[in-house]
């Protein structure tokens, strides 16, 4: 039997439709971690088979092939957003259109266009778009971003990220991976892009990007391999490097200031988990670091802790834990990296309305 919107409310509980099963199984999996705070009653997939798996597995007795019919559920408060990116867009936009929250896995969009307009919606809609970067969420990125705003890491040097992960011929065998009309980019877009989120989220905006790509594993339309040389706003400098080649996977961020280097454990899908090292420079440092972090308590990692930030912010009409703002960083140092590539020359950010790329990083 359907339930009121306004009785979903009753047990403090907010109600979850979850349209896309493959990723889609984390997220159900970050809500129920938080039984008080969160129901998924309903699922959506084209796949038939695979949401009666997903659904059988969480026992969600509501299932439909549908996005349409998950738009029209009265009692559904939020929608979770886990689709291929190319629908990202179009599909975030009818959700508040229906008046819903939203809840959208990355890339939010194609292209700084297109966030914009998700930007502008959600300005004139009575729900709010979050976006999913969940590597946030780990005790030793936490740590370390306490620190930092704290001002004990003093000046930022420079900084190294590694994404070397492995994406085998099975992987893009589900049709819309590997190709620019649906994936809409490859190793920068749908891997690395996490822990290039880390790197801004700890040490700021960039200024500017000089990159490289190439194709080099799989017969596929987007780059599996990738290197980059950044230089902060802070004056620091940073490089990425990213392959889907490497036989032994692995994230791996490493973070040099005036008084405390940070090293990422190399987890390769919880990078912000502990263990991370944390290196003072000096004895005074390391007490001043000690004493900040003394009253430190573990949280809940990856899509529970993402899930229950955000559960904190719906109540309380808070900040969201990760903001379309957010996510636009992202994707413009995405469209800077892919310009960068294509046309072989340094790229400076801000990228503006007037940039070849602002309506698409695989525009001319």
């Amino acid at each position: 039997m359907a339930i009121a919107r306004g009785a979903a409310h009753q047990d403090g509980a907010w109600t979850v439709a979850v349209v896309g099963c493959g990723i889609g199984r984390g997220h159900i999996e970050g809500y129920k971690a938080h039984p008080d705070k969160f129901r998924v009653t309903a699922l959506c997939d084209v796949d038939e088979g695979r949401l009666a798996a997903t659904g059988d597995e969480f026992a969600i007795t509501r299932r439909t092939v549908s996005f349409d019919d998950i738009l029209r559920l009265a009692d559904i408060d939020i929608v979770d957003i886990c689709t291929p990116p190319a629908l990202h867009v179009t599909q975030a936009l009818a959700v508040l259109v229906a008046g819903k929250e939203v809840v959208c896995e990355k890339p939010v969009a194609g292209s700084l266009a297109d966030i914009d307009r998700v930007i502008a919606a959600e300005g004139e809609a009575a729900g709010r778009v979050m976006p999913v970067f969940q590597y946030r969420f780990g005790d030793g990125v936490r740590k370390a971003k306490h620190v930092i705003d704290l001002g004990l890491a003093g000046t930022s040097y420079l900084a190294t990220v590694e994404t070397a992960w492995r994406r085998t011929p099975e992987y893009y065998r589900t049709m819309w991976r590997g190709r620019l009309q649906s994936e809409l980019g490859g190793v920068l877009l749908t891997h690395a892009i996490h822990s290039h989120d880390l790197l801004t989220y700890l040490m700021g905006p960039v200024a500017s990007v000089f990159a490289h790509t190439a194709t080099r594993i799989n017969p596929v339309e987007v780059e599996d391999c990738a290197v980059a040389s950044l230089v902060m706003q802070s004056g620091a400098l940073a490089s990425l490097a990213a392959t889907l080649g490497s036989h032994r996977e692995i994230s791996r961020l490493r973070l040099c200031f005036e008084q405390v280097t940070f090293e990422s454990s190399l987890a390769p899908y919880s990078p912000g988990d502990d263990p991370w090292s944390i290196i003072p420079a000096s004895p005074t440092a390391n007490d001043r670091i000690g004493n900040a972090l003394a009253g430190y308590r573990s949280a809940q990692s990856g899509f529970a802790g993402l899930m229950g930030a955000y559960h904190e912010a719906l109540t309380t009409g808070g900040a969201l834990p990760v903001t379309l703002a957010d996510a636009r960083q992202s994707l413009e140092l995405v469209t800077a990296l892919y310009h960068s590539a294509a046309t072989g020359s340094l790229v400076d950010l801000p990228i503006g309305r007037d940039h070849p790329r602002y309506s698409g990083w695989q525009a001319a």
